[in-house]
């Protein structure tokens, strides 16, 4: 069957249809073929018209992607807003507008359709090949000028049909639309207005796949040509001019297609010959009369339009019957037998060259459309894309070069460490020794400065002028303002001997400290340290000799003590001998009566005069005066040497002596106390001093190693925040450096993404729009 049909529709458009012969044989044998031809075609999923379907489709799949990579770039950059390094303020703006951009192209996309428009004179039936072609009468049609207004056929996924009316979103019942488009009633609509009829595209496969019939009023009967077209023809895909067969074109439809050429670019125009059913009438002038048509034709599109070359100018005219057509159709559609009986001769070529005239719209549209309506999308989606990925592979190669920066700075950073926390313990152990020597040197010297100036305390204890009186109370103020005397002497004497020379030692160290020290920090470190530092004042060692408490133990002894006593003679002349008898008696408690006798007598002659014996005698009178106590002893003494040397002697010495007496006596005064006591106090603060030598000493070097140690600390204690803070600085650019590896990766991610909806819209361009293709 199908092979015949090819057949038949080949010879139609060779010109080969040969009169009521030829129609009757092609209606003999296909009086159900026709109809099983519109089922085959209804029944295709290969339909041409599914190519635009199958492409919006696509072109919207892919749109989506873009929309959601849109998305993901634009929080991705916000992201890094925060880092004007990677991502400006006006790049983030300039990502966000793309989001703008595409959801326009997704909402034009969402809308595209292929669009048909019919024009025609008046009463030409450019309702009835809608109808026809829909397979139901929905646009009003009949004698005359039927149509008032242009009539949009659109399809719905609800069951029940209803209209719009131009501006308005209310739906109306579809018995309305005779009262609203048809030029006979009385409330006519403008001949420009739209009305939208929205169908059921279950009732008819044209409008499933997104064809839209747009149907006109007559172009004779209206001026405003110019406001058609740019209202409603401007996003037409294909133009249908139906003609009719009875007569010639007419220079009213082609001063309209001029102008629709005027403004697109070489539209797409088919030309029905409508009520060809009436040429059956005349059969033997058919040929002629379809030849004539046809060259006259042909002529306005290859020659006078342009549109078209002449091989292919010939597959865009047919010669067909839209009443005969829809009335076929609404008999299959009720399930009425096939009776082609009642048609004029020449039926079944007649349907079928509406059913090629179809299946050329079909192809010529879907490719249209396709072209029209996706390319440009096609063409700036790739742009979107490009600059998209353009964008992230700029962030990619900044995130790149701020990670190698960071990498550099890490290490660097990482370098600067080691060396400082090396040179730390160097200098440590170096300040370490260094401290210790001159913790020793200044032990050395405050031991030999305080000897030397213990030794010259009587010195100092004779500088001390304040009355003296030796008054118990007054005594004991005068011994604590000499305490207070000596102490403040000595550390002023120390401290002139030793306070400079060893402020300027510990001065010079801390300088030399402190430099090696913050050599170890950076430039801007350095600066901020030094005004960290602490101000302190100049370094003076303190001298703790507390006099007071150190010398409280000190009991003066200032009673009257005649030089040529008894006691003080015999002190003199046996010295140790004489105070270890003396000890010995107190030890003993017995004194001895008996004198001792030598075992061998002397050949030396007598001292002083004095022979042998007397001299033993006056030993054992001097020892006897030792031993004795009060009035007795003297008694005793004076009569031993009355015995001895006689009265005048006696006399004689006694006067010398008690002259001497006197005198010291006399002498004995405050001044003479004053001076033993201060003898007698230097002897004991001398002995006390020296016993506190090494300690002095030891506390001094004790304060010069806190000194030193503590501006040291203090100085580690900068370099350790110094190091911390590197490490600190160290941590921060590993986190950087992560995040630009992570900001580096997402780019990249993003960038293939960009590339792989290039390549998405590529192989659609490919395989919807190339030339290939076609």
């Amino acid at each position: 069957m199908s092979s015949v049909l090819n057949r038949s529709v080949s010879t139609m458009n060779g010109g080969g249809v040969g009169g009521p012969v030829g129609g009757g044989a092609a209606l003999g044998l296909h009086g159900s073929g026709v109809i099983g031809a519109r089922h085959l075609r209804e029944a295709s999923t290969s339909s041409p018209l599914q190519i635009f379907v199958r492409a919006k489709k696509k072109i919207n799949d892919i749109y989506q992607e873009i929309e959601e990579y849109v998305a993901e770039t634009s929080l991705f950059l916000q992201g890094l807003h925060s880092d004007r390094r990677l991502v400006g303020e006006k790049e983030v703006e300039e990502f966000s507008a793309y989001s703008c951009r595409v959801a326009g192209i997704k909402e034009v996309l969402a809308r595209d359709h292929m669009k048909v428009a019919f024009f025609g004179r008046t009463s030409n039936g450019k309702s009835t090949v809608i109808n026809a072609m829909l397979g139901d009468k929905i646009l009003p049609s009949g004698i005359g000028h039927t149509t008032n207004c242009f009539l949009q056929v659109e399809g719905i996924d609800s069951n029940e049909p209803y209209l719009t009316t131009e501006g308005s979103t209310e739906k109306q019942n579809i018995r309305g639309i005779g009262q609203l488009a048809h030029a006979l009633c009385n409330n006519r609509l403008g001949d420009s207005t739209l009305v939208r009829i929205h169908w059921p595209k279950t009732r008819c496969p044209l409008l499933r796949d997104d064809v839209v019939l747009v149907d006109s009023p007559g172009i004779d009967v209206s001026e405003s040509l110019d406001d058609w077209i740019d209202k409603h023809c401007l996003d037409a895909d294909v133009f249908v001019l139906v003609a009719n067969s009875e007569s010639t074109l007419m220079n009213t439809e082609k001063n309209f297609f001029h102008k629709v050429s005027s403004r697109l670019s070489k539209p797409n125009i088919f030309i029905l010959q409508n009520r060809w059913d009436m040429a059956a009438s005349e059969p033997e002038f058919l040929n002629e009369v379809r030849k004539q048509h046809m060259e006259r034709t042909l002529g306005f599109l290859v020659d006078e339009l342009k549109v078209v070359a002449g091989p292919q100018a010939e597959q865009r005219v047919f010669f067909v019957s839209a009443k005969e057509t829809l009335h076929q159709r609404l008999s299959e559609a009720k399930g009425q037998p096939n009776n082609t009986s009642g048609y004029p001769e020449g039926f079944a070529s007649r349907y079928m060259e509406f059913g090629e005239f179809e299946r050329r719209f079909e192809e010529c549209i879907s490719k249209t459309a396709v072209v029209t309506k996706f390319q440009q999308h096609t063409q700036r989606g790739n742009t979107i894309v490009s600059e998209i990925g353009q964008g992230v592979s700029r962030v990619m190669e900044r995130a790149w070069e701020a990670r190698e920066e960071k990498m550099k700075e890490r290490e660097q950073l990482w370098a600067r460490l080691d060396h400082t926390e090396q040179e730390l313990h160097e200098l440590t152990s170096q300040m370490k020794e260094k401290i210790c020597t001159i913790v020793e040197d200044v032990e050395r010297r405050v031991s030999n400065a305080l000897n030397e100036e213990i030794r010259r305390l009587s010195v100092l204890v004779d500088e001390f002028a304040e009355p003296f009186h030796p008054d118990p109370l007054v005594l004991n103020v005068f011994k604590r303002t000499l305490h207070a005397h000596v102490e403040a002497g000595l550390g002023s004497n120390l401290r002139a001997r030793l306070s400079s020379a060893l402020a300027l030692n510990v001065e010079s160290n801390q300088a030399e400290m402190t430099n090696r020290m913050l050599a170890l920090l950076g430039k801007e470190k350095r600066e901020i340290a030094t005004t960290l530092l602490p101000r302190r004042e100049p370094f003076e060692i303190l001298y703790r000799l507390n006099c007071e408490n150190l010398c409280a133990d000190f009991q003066e002894d200032i009673e009257f003590r005649f030089s040529l006593g008894l006691v003080s003679l015999v002190q003199r002349v046996l010295g140790r001998a004489s105070s270890r008898i003396t000890n010995s008696r107190h030890k003993e408690n017995i004194p001895r009566s008996v004198p001792l006798t030598p075992l061998t007598p002397s050949n030396e002659p007598p001292q002083f005069g004095i022979p042998q014996d007397d001299w033993s005698i006056i030993s054992r009178f001097a020892v006897a005066s030792v031993g004795s106590q009060g009035t007795m002893g003297l008694a005793l003494a004076l009569g031993l040497m009355f015995k001895t040397v006689g009265w005048r002697l006696i006399v004689l010495t006694g006067g010398v002596y008690g002259c001497l007496y006197a005198y010291e006596r006399l002498t004995w005064t405050n001044k003479a106390r004053e001076r033993v006591f201060k003898k007698q106090y230097v002897d004991h603060a001398t002995r006390k001093l020296r016993l506190i030598v090494d300690l002095t000493s030891h506390n001094c070097s004790h304060q010069v190693q806190q000194e030193l140690s503590g501006t040291f600390a203090r100085l580690c204690r900068l370099v350790d925040e110094s190091t911390s803070e590197m490490q600190r600085d160290v941590r921060n650019l590993e986190r950087e450096v992560q995040q630009m590896e992570d900001v580096s990766a997402g780019a990249k991610k993003l960038r293939n993404k960009a590339q792989y909806l290039g390549s998405e819209l590529t192989t659609f361009y490919q395989t919807y729009l190339s030339q290939d293709h076609d």
